[in-house]
């Protein structure tokens, strides 16, 4: 037997404004700096010691990242840990309106 009712929906492209999330773009932002971090250690087969012995870093900052345990980072701090991975990084940034429904539901609070 079949389940007819389903509805796909297509996400945003962003997993915390689809949920609501405060900070919503920051957010994504840091968990997609977070992941790249992520990516290299396991590439590299650095353990979150090794890491910081190449990087300066604790390695205590490497196990929130991979926990991605990502509230007491800043985007600045994860591009400098990148950046002490060897990496370069590149941001675009696109700003535009909010939809309608995002600034009807923060002006209606007075």
């Amino acid at each position: 037997m079949t389940d007819d009712t389903s509805e796909i929906l297509r996400g945003s492209g962003n997993v915390f404004r689809d949920f609501d999330r405060p900070d919503a773009d920051v957010r994504q932002a840091k968990a997609l700096l977070a992941a790249q971090i992520i990516k290299i250690l396991a590439a590299e087969g650095l353990s979150t010691r090794q890491a910081e012995a190449r990087t300066g870093i604790a390695h205590s900052e490497f196990v929130r990242i991979r926990k991605v345990d990502l509230g007491r980072f800043t985007i600045d701090r994860l591009v400098t840990i990148l950046g002490r991975l060897g990496q370069e990084v590149e941001v675009s940034i696109t700003v535009r309106p909010r939809a309608a429904r995002e600034s009807e539901s923060e002006t209606a609070h007075p």
